[in-house]
């Protein structure tokens, strides 16, 4: 059976080029997002979030008639899931929980327009066991059909789960030539998975099973932030030894097999952040290598924090004849990695919400990729980049775009967490 309409629930960094490829190969796209300005702007063939290219898809998209976005889900032959898996809040100290309550509220909202020989995809990142969950719930919805987990390969509907594996600010290329991990809940799960996904998919498809998928996908981002942990820790270490990291660094990856990643402020985004966490609360008792590297990652903000409070210090120890109120401090960067206007879970941001409950002084932020501040950072400047070099007193490079890279700050006391001043 081919696949005429396709759904994509959730239009966000991962759903909305995913729709848009499926949109540019001439199949009719409807997107469905909760939020209504997400749905108008694309729409009016523009796009709400930054990605390079992706204004241009989704621009002849719509304007062909190939692709619109909806609230209300309606009838297709595919549904592609890909909407947040966030944590269940908790007390510091303990392991976060995946909260899967936008893939049950995703699930019941297509269950309705479900007919025998849909597909159903999760592509959120989940913990593992989050695709047989989606099936049970839409199975509760949809007691008239039937889901793999009852009756197998004969089945009205089919699910499975591929696990987006794109890097944000190339997510269009990626998605077209990245390696697809897919895991069915059935063989004919997989294989007509692999069959929608060749529709623009150029790299190989590979098939396993729903569990072993959920994993790969959180096992790829925990083995990246366990190499960022090392990184971390390691500048740590040489800041207390009075080592230049990045020379550090860039000496040992000249031995034919060390590869030592950058360190930085911490680590953020939507994918590292959070996916060791769906591994260490599922095995607690197992995952002691992940869990650490995530203490390491998540303690690396208020390591930068204390930098700040020293280098106040000795700016006043420097001009006895001012005060914390007269100090300027400037930070440079928001979102969770360079060229982006992500800002989710950000050190960054993180950051300079720190910097502002401790500092009685003027706090200016630089991010050319956002033309307002999130409502969480109040009393905060958003300024240029050449108006924060000649104001502030202390710049706190927190994340690389390559605007910072153009040229640093001639004056005032730097605290660069990225090796690029």
């Amino acid at each position: 059976m081919s696949f005429e309409t396709i759904s994509v629930v959730g239009l966000g960094y991962i759903g909305l080029p995913t729709a848009a490829m499926f949109a540019s190969r001439k199949k009719k796209v409807i997107g469905v997002d909760v939020n209504q300005n997400a749905v108008d702007t694309i729409n009016r063939g523009e796009i709400h979030i930054v990605e390079p290219d992706l204004d241009m898809i989704v621009h002849a998209a719509v304007t062909e008639g190939y692709l619109k976005a909806v609230t209300t889900p309606e009838p297709a032959d595919a549904f592609l899931i890909a909407v947040p898996t966030p944590f269940k809040e908790c007390a510091e100290g303990e392991i976060p929980e995946p909260d899967l309550r936008f893939i049950e509220a995703a699930s019941i909202a297509i269950a309705p327009v479900l007919k025998k020989g849909d597909l159903v995809i999760l592509e959120s990142t989940s913990p593992v066991g989050a695709t047989e969950q989606m099936a049970e719930w839409l199975a509760e919805a949809r007691s008239d059909l039937t889901f793999p987990q009852d009756t197998g390969e004969d089945a009205d509907i089919n699910i499975a789960h591929c696990p987006e594996r794109v890097l944000p600010g190339h997510v269009v290329r990626e998605l077209v030539e990245n390696d697809r991990v897919i895991g069915g809940l059935t063989i004919k799960c997989s294989e007509r998975s692999v069959e929608l996904y060749k529709t623009f998919v150029l790299g190989d498809c590979v098939i396993t099973n729903a569990r072993t998928a959920e994993m790969a996908k959180l096992t790829e981002n925990s083995c990246r932030d366990v190499q960022i942990a090392f990184a971390n820790e390691l500048s740590i270490i040489c800041d207390k030894l009075d080592i230049n990291v990045w020379e550090l660094i860039s000496l040992a990856n000249r031995h034919p097999r060390i590869n030592i990643l950058q360190p930085g402020p911490g680590v953020g985004g939507h994918c590292i952040a959070v996916d060791p966490w769906f591994i260490v609360s599922k095995t607690p008792s197992e995952a002691k290598l992940i869990h650490t590297a995530r203490q390491v990652n998540d303690a690396k903000p208020e390591w930068v924090i204390n930098r700040v409070k020293v280098a106040i210090t000795d700016f006043l120890s420097a001009n006895p004849d001012k005060n914390v109120k007269d100090i300027v401090i400037s930070c440079y960067g928001l979102a969770f990695k360079a060229n982006i206007d992500d800002l989710r879970e950000s050190p960054a941001v993180k950051i300079v919400k720190d910097i502002a409950s401790l500092h009685k002084g003027h706090l200016i932020v630089v991010e050319p990729n956002v033309n307002q501040l999130p409502h969480t950072l109040t009393n905060i400047e958003l300024c240029n980049l050449d108006s924060a070099f000649k104001k502030a007193d202390i710049h706190i490079l927190l994340v690389d775009h390559f605007e910072f890279k153009k040229e640093a700050p001639s004056t005032g006391i730097v605290i660069d967490t990225k090796g690029i001043w």
